[in-house]
């Protein structure tokens, strides 16, 4: 059936949803210091903390993505994404023992500064550079493909073009954190949280609803089902969804993609002490492994419920969601799903947009704390907040000019590779009390990911039907590890 959604009351709705969100920042915001704007004056509650990085760790593609692998036949198939997950826990405790304690201990404000501090200056722009060019291409790739459902069932039946649409979602980001920053992320998050649950919870009832079973029943039915599976040992390492390889990798990609992005980790240096910050990733652990264990299930639910209705399955598994909740479930489904992908999406830009700010004033400008400085730092502040808003808009919308999924795909892909630099460094200097001089260091960075892509795209000729995927990170935090080792020396 069409989906009785007309796109002027999707349209208000949002702009409702977005006001509340620039009411919170208008709150938050008043009397903002670069101190404020940065680390939250380092006042902010553990647990509020917590709640909001369940948002910020699940984008709208994640939303869309992790329900629609649960029945596509490849890798993250059935339940096995939990094993990602598994590795993810494992993740969390090198961050809480290992790198939280350092950057308290250095009260850093960019976690690049490490670098700087066990390098050189140069060593910590290396960092931020390579943080600052992921965190754009993956961010603005991920607000693209939320741009694109936005397109389609709101602004594009209004007669907007695309850019309009991409130019809108920066606009709103930038009109609520571009006064307090981390400040106010720090409270609009968990709200974003909530209405991200809020989706896939009402989303589950109302298929319960339809389909004229109980919740229980539901879920019942998922634990029954071959959907339910959850370890693949028999595959061996070529099998994406092999048991040893996933949890590696999700091991890896936490340790990388968390305790190493100045985007995650500057809401934990918000907090008062460490221990506040360590109790916050424990608990964020914890709620992050039982809400990815809801998304799979609504996956399941959600294949359930298109073979009940005789609905075809999407080429594009990540579109049965979204197909299902605008035009197959009552209306309500589709406006509280509109909610969650926005939520969803904007919880996890809106906080990197405020890391590419910080890392870019810290690292390559220098701020610190001089008081005489302060309005000069604002303003400048404020200038590169929105500098890398536009920026981020015109990627969204080179991406759509692309118009090419396979190119695109690469793209995101590529911007992955530039975390094994970081992976190599940070051990480097935690492992070792060696030293690199500048040239070597920033050559060393360069070259690894280039030829982790190369044994990346050959590996299946060279190792027999082996392939990488998420293990890339290791090989590549590998070879920046040795190549600083074979360029490094002794200070006296």
């Amino acid at each position: 059936m069409e989906s009785g959604l007309s796109p002027l009351l999707l349209i208000t709705i949002i702009g409702v949803y977005f006001l509340g969100l620039i009411f919170i920042g208008h709150l938050t915001g008043k009397q903002i210091d670069n101190k404020k704007f940065f680390l939250a004056g380092k006042n902010s509650p553990w647990w509020l903390v917590a709640i909001g990085m369940v948002g910020s760790s699940l984008s709208g593609v994640t939303f869309m993505s992790i329900p629609g692998v649960v029945g596509s036949g490849g890798a993250n198939m059935a339940f096995s994404y939990l094993q990602l997950v598994f590795g993810y826990l494992a993740g969390y405790l090198v961050i809480i023992y290992v790198l939280l304690p350092l950057y308290y201990k250095t009260n850093l404000t960019s976690i690049y500064g490490y670098l700087g501090e066990r390098f050189d200056l140069k060593a910590q722009k290396t960092g931020s550079a390579f943080f600052i060019l992921s965190r754009m291409i993956q961010s603005a790739f991920r607000l693209f493909l939320v741009a694109i459902v936005i397109q389609q069932f709101i602004t594009g039946p209004l007669g907007w073009p695309f850019w309009c649409t991409a130019m809108l979602t920066l606009i709103l980001i930038y009109v609520y954190t571009f006064k307090g920053g981390i400040n106010t992320i720090i409270w609009t998050d968990p709200l974003q949280t909530f209405f991200m649950l809020f989706a896939v919870i009402f989303t589950i009832i109302a298929i319960s609803s339809a389909m004229d079973t109980s919740v229980v029943g539901l879920f019942g039915k998922v634990y029954e089902s071959d959907y339910s599976r959850v370890f693949f040992f028999e595959g061996g390492w070529t099998d994406p969804n092999n048991f040893f390889k996933q949890f590696l990798s999700g091991a890896l990609i936490t340790i990388v993609m968390t305790g190493l992005d100045q985007d995650m980790m500057q809401k934990n240096l918000s907090c008062k002490t460490l221990k506040e910050s360590q109790k916050n990733m424990i608990t964020y652990s914890i709620v992050i492994a039982f809400v990815n264990v809801l998304f799979l299930s609504l996956g399941a639910m959600l294949y359930f419920y298109a073979a009940d209705i005789g609905v075809a399955i999407p080429a594009r598994t990540d579109e049965l969601f979204p197909m299902l909740a605008m035009e197959h479930l009552p209306v309500i489904v589709g406006v509280v799903f509109i909610l969650g992908l926005i939520a969803a999406a904007y919880s996890s830009a809106d906080s990197a947009l405020t890391a590419l700010t910080t890392s870019f004033c810290i690292d390559f400008l220098g701020f610190g704390d001089e008081v005489e400085k302060e309005a000069y730092y604002k303003t400048t502040r404020r200038i590169i907040h929105v500098v890398f808003a536009l920026i981020m808009g015109i990627v969204i919308v080179l991406f759509e000019q692309l118009n090419d999924d396979a190119v695109i795909s690469k793209l995101f892909e590529a911007a992955g590779y530039t975390y094994g630099p970081l992976l190599g460094l940070f051990a480097f200097g935690i492992m070792t009390k060696l030293h690199v001089k500048s040239l070597p260091l920033i050559v060393v960075c360069i070259v690894s990911p280039i030829l982790s892509y190369f044994m990346n795209l050959y590996s299946e000729d060279w190792f027999g039907g082996f392939k990488f995927g998420f293990t890339i990170i290791a090989l590549n935090g590998a070879l920046t590890f040795l190549g600083l080792f074979i360029f490094s020396y002794r200070r006296a």
